[in-house]
Parts: C-alpha cells; sequence; structure tokens
C-alpha cells in the first residue's frame, strides 16, 4: 500500500539535490572565485551566491557578472565565463560541500516505505551523478536528472511530468522534496505534492512563503506514514 503523507498517499518521491541534500554553498563559492579570478574580476561573498542559487548554472554566472559589470557587457562575458565556471566546478566538485544532517536516513526511510526515489536537480546532468556518488547518495535513487536533461529546468514543471513518467507513478503520488521556491512552483504546476526544507538557499527569501503539503528541519523527521 502507498505511504502516507498528511493523509496523502504517495508512491515516489523527487528529491531536489542543491540545498535540499547537500549544502554545495561552499562549492559554488569555490568555482565562482576561480573563475572570476580568471576574468580578472572582483570576488563574491557567500550571501551573494546563495541568493542567487537554484535556477541553474546560466542564471548563476549571469546573476555574478552582474555584480561586477554593466548588463552589456556582463551578457557578451556569459559564455566564456560559463565555460571557465564548468572547468572550475569539475576540479572540485563536492570538495566544500557536505551531506545535510538526516538526509540519507531520511531516503533509507522513503525507500523502506516502498516509495521509487528520483533525483531531478538543475545541475549539470555529468555533475549530479558525480556529487551524488562521492556522497554515498546515488544509490537510492532509479533516476537521476539533471538541468540538461530536458528543454526546460525548474520551475518548469517538464522536469517533474518527465520524471513521473519514468518512474510510472502519477505527479499527485510523487512528493517533490525541495528547498526552493522553484521547486515549489515546478510541484504546483505539475501536481505534486510539496515537502519543503526549511535550511535551504531559497534566493534570500523565508521558504514558508511558498505552498507546501509540509515543511521539515531534517528530511528523516519527515511525518510518514504506512498506509492502510
Amino acid at each position: 500500500m502507498p505511504a502516507l503523507l498528511q493523509g496523502v498517499p504517495l508512491s515516489a518521491a523527487i528529491v531536489d539535490l542543491d540545498g535540499t541534500m547537500v549544502d554545495t554553498l561552499g562549492d559554488f563559492l569555490a568555482a565562482l572565485r576561480g573563475m572570476l579570478r580568471e576574468l580578472g574580476l572582483g570576488d563574491v561573498t557567500p550571501e551573494q551566491v546563495a541568493q542567487r542559487v537554484g535556477k541553474g548554472s546560466e542564471h548563476l554566472i549571469a546573476q555574478v557578472l552582474l555584480l561586477h559589470l554593466p548588463p552589456a557587457q556582463a551578457d557578451a562575458l556569459h559564455p566564456r565565463a560559463l565555460a571557465l565556471y564548468q572547468e572550475q566546478y569539475a576540479r572540485i566538485n563536492g570538495s566544500h560541500a557536505n551531506v545535510f544532517p538526516g538526509v540519507a536516513q531520511g531516503l533509507q526511510r522513503l525507500r523502506e516505505a516502498g516509495l521509487r526515489l528520483a533525483c531531478v536537480t538543475n545541475k549539470p546532468g555529468v555533475h549530479a551523478r558525480e556529487l551524488l556518488a562521492r556522497k554515498n547518495l546515488l544509490g537510492y535513487f532509479s533516476e537521476v536528472a539533471g538541468g540538461d536533461a530536458f528543454a526546460r529546468k525548474k520551475p518548469d514543471p517538464l522536469p517533474l511530468l518527465r520524471t513521473c513518467d519514468a518512474l510510472g507513478v502519477a505527479p499527485a503520488r510523487t512528493l517533490m522534496i525541495g528547498d526552493s521556491q522553484n521547486d515549489a512552483a515546478a510541484a504546483e504546476a505539475a501536481g505534486c505534492p510539496a515537502a519543503l526544507a526549511t535550511y535551504g538557499y531559497n534566493h534570500g527569501e523565508p521558504i514558508q512563503a511558498s505552498r507546501a503539503l509540509v515543511f521539515f528541519d531534517r528530511l528523516d523527521e519527515l511525518p510518514l506514514q504506512p498506509g492502510a
């Protein structure tokens, strides 16, 4: 029988990566600082990075360049900056990142409850799979989809809908577990219930302003119940 969360029957869960399972802010900061040095630009602070994470690498680079350059120059430099960033990130992926407390235990609880698990992130797929493997989380997931797997990224519902198809589970029975308004918006548009972490990045805004079935401080504290 499906597991229940707040009375909603569930057969699968789609889990976000950055800010939900792994605190990757240190990785972003190191890669961005390396990129900025290569470009001869200034520094960036952890707070500035945290407010710009969540919509994919292209968006992150564009926003960081705008901290240092006028829009026209930032746009012209974007392709080179993105390539430099990806080179930097590939070298340090996972080196400055830590799994949030309760994540591994929470994923195990979800699997023991009979849920099929997928990871859907706006991070490039190769980096996502490598990070999950380095943090001993990859084995929990039957599907892993990065931001380059589909024509559109979250908050568009397409990644969730395609992943539900791959899991063979209807969106209404697939829990979206994330940390940001992007995850909440994608879930609502796809017809998935959402569980949102209180500790994520969310562009510096309170996550409780987003709509969700439940908010959680640790993934292993989700009030999951066995189905009747």
